[in-house]
């Protein structure tokens, strides 16, 4: 029994020997008939600075855009008709919340979706409202100021984002959020801050909403602005952090994005979009002199002189970039 056992085994052994013999000669011509297929980069239409410029322009000739003012509502007014005009789904989220002063105010999200059925989405997003003093400024401290980088850059990106893609429509849908109530808070209180996204991280604008990625856009305008990949972003979103950096690197813009991780924002809006279940990333500038914000931040520096169309150019080409080959 042991000796017919060995033998079968031998046999055993030796036919799965040839058969696999036999199955390396005919791989060759298998391997043949197999189509690699490879992503293909989708070309990303132009992104038109000197529109965008426009757009940050117009906001500032506003007036301050401090919650429950004239130029904050005529404000709201031009952010809604223009988005309508390129033929996104919008809509103002209202809700009443309380600042860390004790004052009340009727918030006002301005959301906007490009084709609203699709599955597959990524939301951009950034905050429209100015604060309400240069508390930063030696000078003047207390009064208001035009606030041109933080805020309307970004919104200004997102409005000419949202022109491309009325013309040359991208397979994903796309919805933008121009946050109220970011930048009315106080040191030491992080909770006082991004009331707006606060509100719509427990309000959802559609039940059961999800995006594949979030990307905020916050003081995107500055010249020679750098943005390396805030911490908070790496920790919450590092794949999509990884792919927006990868993109502005592949297209020329890497003086731009540095893949140097930096903590340097406490709070920002994008912090409760994650609380909301969505991967969300910061596209935020880092001044390198002092380990945080540009010295405009917050004082009355912050006016159209520091914006420079070359940097919104890179922000916003590169979201253009990402936003078309998404699937």
């Amino acid at each position: 029994m042991k000796k017919r056992f060995c033998s079968g085994y031998v046999c055993a052994i030796m036919a799965l020997f040839m058969a696999s013999c036999g199955n390396d000669t005919e791989q060759p011509s298998k391997t043949a008939q197999i189509k690699t297929i490879e992503a293909v980069r989708v070309s990303a239409p132009d992104f038109n600075a000197d529109s965008a410029y426009s757009f940050v322009k117009a906001q500032v000739d506003f007036g301050s855009r401090i919650p429950s003012t004239p130029a904050h509502a005529k404000c709201a007014d031009f952010l809604v008709a223009k988005l309508k005009s390129y033929g996104l789904e919008t809509i103002i989220q209202s809700g009443t919340t309380q600042t860390f002063d004790k004052k009340q105010f009727r918030l006002k999200n301005i959301i906007a979706s490009f084709n609203p059925t699709a599955q597959s989405r990524i939301l951009i997003c950034s905050h429209w409202d100015t604060r309400p003093w240069a508390d930063e400024d030696g000078k003047d401290a207390d009064k208001p100021f035009d606030s041109a980088n933080d805020g309307p850059s970004g919104v200004g990106v997102a409005l000419e984002i949202s022109r491309q893609i009325s013309i040359t429509k991208p397979v994903v849908g796309v919805d933008i959020i121009f946050f109220d109530l970011e930048d009315y808070g106080t040191s030491g209180n992080n909770e006082s801050w991004c009331l707006g996204s606060q509100y719509w991280s427990k309000n959802l604008h559609k039940p059961n909403y999800y995006a594949n990625f979030g990307i905020l856009l916050d003081m995107v305008g500055g010249s020679n602005a750098l943005f390396p990949k805030e911490k908070k972003s790496v920790e919450y979103a590092s794949a999509a952090t990884d792919k927006v950096w990868k993109a502005a690197n592949d297209i020329g813009y890497g003086n731009y994005f540095s893949s140097q991780v930096k903590e340097f924002v406490g709070i920002d809006d994008h912090i409760f979009v994650n609380k909301a279940g969505i991967p969300c990333m910061d596209i935020i500038e880092y001044n390198q002199a002092t380990g945080g914000f540009g010295d405009y931040h917050h004082t009355h520096k912050d006016n159209m002189s520091i914006i420079d169309k070359n940097t919104l150019k890179a922000v916003g080409q590169t979201l253009l970039e990402v936003i078309y080959n998404e699937r």
